[in-house]
């Protein structure tokens, strides 16, 4: 009998009656992680996690490493605030150093208040050129509360701590990318501990925007992402921006020949004796327009291929894909030019052209005549937002949907509400790069929405959590959003009413593009 009442929580009274037991209730600010507990912040709507290490510090002989386990700890930690931000290009820091450090390997979990088990999860990599950038930044409390959702934000390696191949880190084939596996790591620690915050494991989707769209790409075709998630959205992701690795090793050499460290022998040694200070400045591997990325490197162990060509040879994972860009998406960095003295005359077009787009400089002047468009800044927005966005999501979006249903979007409210800075300038900057942002997460002082942007706030979250949760954007209440095929429909994300194109290869020139490969 005594086995019998303990199996079923029963205790006896001083009365000798039986009476279920009691317990103090669990404590929501509190969760069990494999390496310990943590204590967040419960909100009236939501719970926040955040600063946990889902691998330890990559510092001295771990930099340049693969991220190795985060070590255990005792007692609880204080998971009240984020982690530092990676080390960040000082040319783009808007923080100017403040709150960074090689120490960042953190990530911070949004959950609905209540405790419930089995959610879905979102996993989001944040963007920022591979050079800057923080998880901290996006903070999902609707998507988590509205959606009923787990959103995980995760800081990775950046610039040349991320992204450096000098030969001499490793193995041939086995160095840079170690952002790509930072994020890979994260990935795991979800499966291994997402359920404690009353998440599924299962149903994971691996989400980004720019960079970070770009990093869900790479992650689509890398092979050690197998298993790690089920479906996956990307946001504005220049997916075609990596480099081989014959020429990341060469770009490598000079940027370790440059600090100092150029003598093979003890150039590993040299690198990593290096005060992180001096490893501020990004390797810089790839240009759009006249921004410089740095970033993934193929040909690696990492990523064998790039994802616009694994996703051509259907050598990606099969999984259901929400992928778009924005209308406008080269607006804002012709903006950051013209906010740094840097503007535009119409007798630069041709060499700003020229510097974009090498040999076919003179074609695409042709197709985008300055006489066609309001200013120059439109007319060589228009260029790159098509060459190198819209058209590279409607290829991937092809070549993706057949196998595996695709959704695919463009973002198209022309009057989002753009930085004050911004509103000073000479051209509008329209529904640009990263501005959909607003829309899913709070994010800083951004200016508010107004009534009706906020509804369609409201709809996209109802679209991605309804896709984090099933695989399919379609959402109760809201406008049909068909999968994409040989119709090429697509859901254009409007205030005035979100509705269904079939014309987005037409209005951004995809045609002429394609022409362009050959």
């Amino acid at each position: 009998m005594l086995a019998v009442l303990l199996a079923a929580g029963c205790g006896r009274g001083a009365d000798g009656a039986t009476r279920p037991t009691t317990s103090a209730p669990a404590d929501p600010a509190v969760v069990q992680t494999a390496a310990g507990p943590v204590r967040g912040v419960v909100a009236p709507d939501h719970r926040i996690f955040a600063g946990i290490p889902y691998a330890a510090s990559p510092i001295g002989p771990l930099r340049w490493q693969p991220p190795a386990p985060a070590p255990a700890w005792q007692g609880v930690r204080d998971a009240t605030h984020p982690g530092p931000r990676c080390v960040q290009d000082p040319g783009a820091d808007m923080e100017l150093g403040r709150r960074t450090s090689e120490d960042c390997l953190t990530l911070n979990v949004w959950t609905p208040r209540t405790n419930d088990d089995h959610r879905p999860v979102m996993v989001w990599i944040h963007g920022g050129g591979f050079a800057n950038g923080d998880g901290g930044l996006y903070l999902a409390n609707r998507l988590a509360s509205r959606g009923n959702i787990i959103v995980v934000t995760l800081n990775y390696r950046l610039g040349a701590l991320g992204f450096l191949a000098h030969p001499a880190l490793g193995p041939q084939g086995a160095v840079g990318n170690y952002g790509l596996a930072d994020q890979q790591a994260a990935l795991r620690w979800v499966r291994d501990n997402i359920a404690k915050f009353g998440g599924d494991p299962h149903k994971v989707t691996v989400a980004g925007e720019s960079a970070g769209g770009t990093s869900v790409c790479d992650q689509l075709a890398a092979p050690d992402s197998a298993g790690l998630f089920r479906a996956a959205i990307i946001q504005s992701g220049p997916c075609q921006a990596q480099v081989a690795l014959p020429v990341a090793e060469k770009v490598s050499l000079d940027y370790a020949a440059e600090l100092g460290c150029g003598q093979p022998e003890s150039a590993a040694e040299c690198l990593r004796g290096l005060p992180a200070d001096k490893l501020r400045v990004p390797v810089w591997y790839y240009n759009i327009g006249r921004d410089a990325l740095s970033g993934p490197v193929t040909g690696t162990t990492v990523l064998p291929l790039d994802p616009v060509t694994a996703f051509a040879e259907g050598r990606a994972a099969r999984v259901p894909v929400l992928i778009g860009s924005n209308h406008d998406e080269f607006t804002l960095f012709v903006a950051l030019q013209y906010m740094r003295g840097k503007g535009y005359t119409a007798d630069q077009y041709p060499e700003l052209l020229a510097d974009t787009f090498g040999p076919n400089a003179g074609a695409v002047e042709a197709h985008y005549p300055l006489d066609r468009y309001a200013s120059v800044p439109l007319a060589y927005s228009a260029a790159v937002t098509d060459g190198d966005f819209a058209c590279i999501a409607d290829r991937m979006a092809d070549t993706l949907a057949r196998t595996e249903p695709v959704y695919a979007y463009e973002f198209n409210d022309r009057n989002v509400p753009a930085p004050d800075a911004m509103r000073q300038l000479p051209f509008p900057v329209g529904a640009s790069h990263s501005l959909e942002l607003r829309y899913l997460f709070d994010i800083g002082n951004a200016p508010p929405l107004n009534p009706v942007q906020r509804a369609l706030a409201d709809q996209m979250i109802d679209y991605w959590t309804r896709f984090v949760a099933s695989g399919s954007p379609q959402a109760p209440g809201q406008p049909d959003w068909p999968a994409f095929g040989a119709d090429e429909k697509r859901l254009s994300l409007q205030p005035d009413g979100s509705r269904v194109i079939t014309d987005f290869d037409e209005t951004h020139q995809c045609a002429f593009w394609a022409s362009l490969k050959g």
